[in-house]
């Protein structure tokens, strides 16, 4: 019984890091940790970023938001079960994080407070991969 736990955990864990994995060199993810999703903070970036979802879209970001046991996929309803990104990305005692993955897969920006859209546009518009993107449009 045991060792099947353990199996089911590491198989999740594993197939959820690699759900994070299929989106390199097709899609920016941003990354909204809290520890609290009743925070201020927390609520504050989600209406920050559900205000500018047609944007969001244009430069390919999915949002993952996330908690110590669970997480959802760009602004759906329902959570799921999960402690796999707070297990690969969240290292310290801070109680809302932000994390920019590039096209790459690397992490762009990390920071501990609430992710202003003009920030976050100007970051992505800066990039040399959306510089080519921009320039392939026109």
């Amino acid at each position: 019984m045991r060792f099947t736990t353990i199996l089911f955990l590491f198989i999740t864990f594993i197939s959820f890091s690699q759900d994070i994995n299929k989106h390199q060199w097709k899609n920016r993810v941003l990354l909204v940790y809290t520890d609290n999703v009743n925070s201020s903070e927390f609520k504050n970036q989600t209406l920050i970023l559900q205000e500018h979802k047609k944007e969001l879209l244009e430069i390919k970001i999915l949002v993952y938001r996330f908690s110590k046991d669970v997480y959802n996929f760009n602004f759906k309803e329902n959570w799921q079960k999960s402690n796999s990104l707070y297990k690969k990305y969240v290292h310290n005692l801070k109680s809302f994080k932000v994390l920019l993955i590039g096209l790459d897969g690397g992490i762009k920006l990390e920071q501990n407070s609430v992710l202003k859209s003009n920030k976050l546009f100007a970051l992505i518009d800066g990039m040399p991969m959306r510089k080519r993107e921009l320039k392939n449009k026109n």
